[in-house]
C-alpha cells in the first residue's frame, strides 16, 4: 500500500485517466466498428456517415494522447480507402 503522500496521488492520478482513457477508448473501437459494419453491407451513404464519426473519434484519441497522431491516421486512412473502394 502507498504510504508517502506524492505516491498517493500520483496514484489517484493514475485511476482518474486510466477511466478516461478506458471511455475514449471504447467510444473509438465502437465508432471503427461501426463503420467497417457499414462498409461489409455495401451501403455507400451510411459508411460515408460513419467514416465521419470514426475519423473524428479517432482523432479525439490522438488529441487526448490515447492513441499515437500517426496510427489514428492510419486507420482514417485505410477505413477511407474501403469505403471509397465501395463507391467504385
Amino acid at each position: 500500500m502507498d504510504r508517502h503522500p506524492s505516491a498517493i496521488k500520483r496514484n489517484r492520478q493514475s485511476v482518474k485517466r486510466q477511466d478516461r482513457n478506458r471511455l475514449i477508448v471504447t467510444s473509438m473501437r465502437t465508432q471503427v466498428r461501426k463503420t467497417r459494419e457499414a462498409i461489409a453491407s455495401g451501403d455507400n451513404e451510411k459508411a460515408t456517415a460513419e467514416l465521419k464519426a470514426a475519423t473524428k473519434a479517432l482523432h479525439k484519441a490522438a488529441t487526448k494522447g490515447v492513441l499515437h497522431k500517426n496510427a489514428a491516421d492510419r486507420r482514417v486512412g485505410r477505413l477511407s480507402r474501403a469505403v471509397a473502394a465501395i463507391g467504385k
